[in-house]
């Protein structure tokens, strides 16, 4: 299952309860894999919003069945080191300061630091 199908599953489905869809992180394991989601609302999230996301979320998985295998589902807020997932997202934070590492190198660096 890709990254792309899980956020055109689950990203309706969490803005239905109300919450913005930042992003996740999905990563694949044959013993045990990992799905991450970040939710963020007006006033922020706590656990009880976490917990809410977590429960329909995982409703919907069970339905829908789209990973195969075991995985732990987390649900989270993006916190105070916020992973950026869209270009958007990119636009809402220009002109703070944002380090980015990225999958291959550029110019023989993969980390870069600034605003």
């Amino acid at each position: 299952m890709s990254s792309n199908r899980l956020i055109e599953l689950l990203q309706p489905l969490v803005e239905a309860l109300g919450y913005e869809f930042v992003g996740l992180e999905y990563q694949k394991n044959p013993q045990h894999g990992l799905l991450r989601i970040y939710i963020d609302g007006p006033e922020g999230v706590g656990l009880e919003d976490c917990e809410t996301v977590s429960r329909e979320v995982a409703a919907q998985l069970d339905v829908e069945d789209p990973i195969a295998g075991h995985y732990n589902l987390e649900v989270s807020s993006p916190g105070l080191d916020r992973p950026l997932f869209t270009p958007e997202q990119y636009v809402q934070f220009l002109g703070y300061e944002a380090k980015l590492t990225s999958f291959a190198p550029v110019d023989g660096r993969r980390k870069f630091k600034g605003e």
